[in-house]
């Protein structure tokens, strides 16, 4: 299980997340048990502490 360590990171992955690109080049985060879509980042970069997927 993933901790947040109050110093702007965590230690560990969050768990049943996933995160891929979308065609406009935002990171878009994906439940891995389901497979839907849950959030689109609008800034640039990637999720913090989210695997990525291949």
């Amino acid at each position: 299980m993933a901790k947040n360590t109050g110093e702007g990171f965590r230690r560990g992955a969050v768990d049943n997340r996933s995160q891929t690109h979308a065609p406009n080049g935002n990171a878009i985060k994906r439940d891995t048990t389901t497979g839907r879509f849950i959030d689109q980042k609008t800034t640039p970069g990637d999720f913090k502490g989210v695997r990525h997927e291949k």
